[in-house]
C-alpha cells in the first residue's frame, strides 16, 4: 500500500531578474528544479532518492511533507492531495510528516539549547505542559543515544559533536511520532566510523517507530545498506527505478553505470570498468532536448538528441527512462 504517492510533479521557480532585464525581457524564465516525476512510497520501507548534487533531489523530498507546494500534480498522502491542505489542517498534518535537513548546524538554532530545541516541536503543536514536553524531550535524547539525558538538555549547538548534532535532529523528527520522515543526507557531515553508527540509529528508529523514509543521497553505497528500493534521479527527473540489489548489481541506465563505478572500493590496484560521466550537470533552466543526459552519455544515439526516452518497465520492478531499452 502506497503511504506516498507523487503524480506528475512538477516544481518551477521562477528566475529572478534584475530591473532593466525585467523590463525588457517579457517572458519569464524557470528553474526546473521537478520536472514531471511520478514515484510511489511504499508503507514501511525506505526509498532512497540518489542522483548528482542539482538533480532535484531535496526539492521533491520538501515536495513530500508539504515544505514546498508543486506547480503541477499532486503529492496523495495516505489517500489525500496534501497540496490543497492549509491552515489548521496543515499544521496538524506535519505532526504525521517530518523532515532532516542536510546540515545539522544551520538548522539548530545556536542560542536554544538542544532539549528545547526538541521540545518545542511540542510546543508549537499545543501539546502537553512544560514540564510533559519536557520529560518527553528527554525519552528522545535517550532514544537517540544522548545519554544521560538530563546532562545533554541544556547544552548548546556549538558544545556537541557533529554526529551529537545529527541525532538531535533526528531526535526532532520523531518526537512527534510521525509515519513519514524524509532523511536529506543524513551522514554526509560526519566521519565514516560516525556514519555506520547513524546509520544504525536509523534502522533501529524504522524498527522501533514503524517509520517511513525517503533517503537522499549521492552516495549508492550508503542507499544500498539501508533501502530498499532506489530511484535515480537527474535533471529533474527520475531515469532508473528499483530494488537496491537489481540497481546495484544490474544497472540500466549509463548514469547510473558511472554512479555505481565512481564508488570507492578499498582495492588500490583496482581499476574501474567504467567511466565516470564526463562533464558537469546541465542547467535546469534550459535543459537539454531530448533525453537530458545525452551531452554526457558515452552510449548517446541520434535519437537520444531529439526523442525523450519513455520511462517503462524492462524488469519485475525495474524501470528506466533510456532508448537503449
Amino acid at each position: 500500500m502506497a503511504l506516498i504517492e507523487a503524480k506528475n510533479i512538477k516544481m518551477y521557480f521562477p528566475v529572478q531578474r534584475g530591473f532593466i532585464d525585467s523590463l525588457f525581457k517579457g517572458e519569464t524564465t524557470f528553474v526546473r528544479a521537478i520536472d514531471d516525476v511520478s514515484l510511489q512510497i511504499e508503507k514501511g520501507e525506505t526509498l532512497g532518492l540518489a542522483g548528482e548534487s542539482g538533480s532535484g533531489k531535496t526539492t521533491m523530498g520538501r515536495l513530500c511533507v508539504r515544505l514546498l507546494k508543486p506547480t503541477e500534480g499532486q503529492i496523495i498522502y495516505d489517500g489525500e492531495d496534501i497540496g490543497k491542505i492549509k491552515g489548521k489542517e496543515l499544521r496538524l498534518l506535519r505532526r504525521r510528516l517530518q523532515f532532516t535537513f542536510q546540515d545539522p548546524t544551520s538548522s539548530l538554532n545556536p542560542r536554544l539549547s538542544v532539549g528545547n530545541a526538541i521540545a518545542d516541536a511540542l510546543k508549537f503543536q499545543r501539546l502537553g505542559t512544560p514540564a510533559e514536553r519536557k520529560e518527553k524531550a528527554e525519552e528522545v535524547l535517550e532514544k537517540v543515544g544522548l545519554s544521560p539525558a538530563s546532562s545533554f538538555y541544556d547544552r548548546l549547538p556549538h558544545q556537541l559533536s557533529g554526529g551529537q548534532k545529527q541525532r538531535v535532529v533526528f531526535g526532532r523528527a520523531i518526537i512527534m511520532e510521525p509515519e513519514f520522515v524524509v532523511t536529506d543526507e543524513p551522514v554526509a557531515m560526519v566521519d565514516v566510523s560516525i556514519k555506520a553508527q547513524l546509520l544504525e540509529l536509523m534502522l533501529d528508529l524504522k524498527k522501533d517507530l514503524d517509520l517511513t523514509y525517503l533517503f537522499i543521497s549521492h552516495d549508492l553505497a550508503t542507499a544500498r545498506h539501508v533501502c530498499d528500493r532506489i530511484a535515480i534521479m537527474y535533471l529533474g527527473r527520475v531515469i532508473e527505478l528499483g530494488d537496491r540489489n537489481q540497481v546495484y548489481e544490474n544497472p540500466l541506465h549509463p548514469y547510473t553505470v558511472g554512479l555505481i563505478g565512481a564508488i570507492p572500493v578499498p582495492d588500490p590496484k583496482a581499476r574501474r570498468s567504467e567511466a565516470i560521466p564526463p562533464g558537469e550537470i546541465p542547467s535546469p533552466i534550459n535543459p537539454p532536448s531530448g533525453c537530458r543526459f545525452h551531452p554526457r552519455c558515452p552510449k548517446c544515439m541520434e535519437k537520444c538528441k531529439t526523442e525523450d526516452p519513455e520511462f517503462r518497465e524492462v524488469d519485475t520492478g525495474h524501470s528506466v527512462a533510456c532508448h537503449l531499452f
